[in-house]
């Protein structure tokens, strides 16, 4: 009788001992969100964020004064328009997805293509890009601004002791210094600071089935994604026309290389994949476990690790505005 009571003393020990450890091995993946992703190039001032935000905001920085940063990047939704692709000048569409400016200042590169480093770079690129928001040159931009006075202003406090601080480097380091602000915590930071009941049990359940089924192999860090490129279509090959980061690098290496992305709110910020085409969040995770891990998911794998997914959600992000 001893001896069975010592071997299920000993079998529950070697059970809690796994389901720490795996609970540990699934923490380390990830990390809190820090405050801000501030920059040593760029670093975030509260006239810089004052400035960028209004940037943001302006449909100035498009030829026919309609469309802005938040057009297509709203705040309001989570950083997103909730369109396959956005409608840009005279309505164009351009061919990839409009991914959130939520915590995008913590990714490794911006784009999906990673043309640009940061998102100081990346707020200028739209602006005389053609079928965006088609400003015809840098200049036209700054004589454009330069016509208010107050804006003007606004550019000699963010950027002292430059003696023509409204340049179209500013309006990239304004609009970048506001977007390392729009950090979005969820109740999964406070689990990961130490609140075991931050989240309920289907939750951490299904962030354990995410971790073992390899999603995080990818998908980790404190933006869960958005730090490495990655083959799409790396197991069974994905249908798309487009080559990703080929079309920058011209590399053969990079065919198919998208940037990988965050999930932080993806609960909210379909249509998913680098087109838009993916309209549910159910059917997203189960093309990636096909086409980047090989795996066939049941519908209720699907559905709880997207219980764990609604759980990176934000609270209310529209309070930027």
């Amino acid at each position: 009788m001893k001896r069975v009571i010592v071997l299920s003393i000993t079998i529950l020990t070697l059970t809690i001992s796994k389901a720490h450890s795996d609970d540990a091995a699934w923490k380390n993946a990830f990390a809190p969100l820090p405050a801000v992703a501030d920059s040593v190039e760029n670093p975030v001032t509260p006239e810089k964020v004052a400035l960028g935000k209004k940037l943001y905001l302006d449909t100035r920085l498009s030829k026919d004064q309609d469309i802005s940063c938040n057009s297509c990047h709203n705040l309001k939704s989570f950083g997103v328009d909730n369109e396959p692709t956005s409608p840009g000048h005279k309505g164009q569409r351009g061919g990839r997805n409009s991914p959130s400016s939520f915590n995008a200042a913590l990714h490794a590169t911006q784009f999906w293509d990673g043309r640009a480093a940061t998102v100081e770079k990346q707020a200028l690129g739209p602006i005389l890009n053609p079928i965006e928001m088609a400003m015809p040159s840098e200049q036209a931009v700054i004589d454009r601004l330069k016509k208010d006075k107050a804006l003007a202003s606004e550019f000699a406090k963010a950027f002292p002791n430059q003696s023509d601080p409204v340049t179209y480097a500013n309006v990239g380091n304004a609009i970048g210094a506001f977007e390392r602000t729009l950090i979005t915590p969820s109740r999964f930071d406070d689990y990961l600071k130490g609140d075991e009941n931050a989240l309920t049990a289907e939750e951490k359940k299904g962030g354990a089935l995410f971790t073992q089924t390899g999603c995080v192999a990818c998908h980790n860090g404190a933006t869960i994604g958005g730090t490495m490129f990655q083959k799409l279509g790396l197991v069974k090959p994905y249908p798309s026309k487009d080559l990703g980061r080929f079309e920058v690098t011209k590399n053969d290496a990079d065919k198919m290389m998208f940037k990988v992305p965050s999930l932080r709110n993806v609960g909210k910020t379909g249509p998913y994949f680098h087109d838009g085409s993916v309209k549910t969040l159910d059917e997203a995770v189960s093309k990636m476990a096909e086409h980047q891990l090989g795996k066939s998911l049941t519908a209720e794998q699907v559905k709880e690790i997207i219980t764990f997914l609604n759980a990176l959600t934000a609270s209310d992000p529209g309070k930027v505005l």
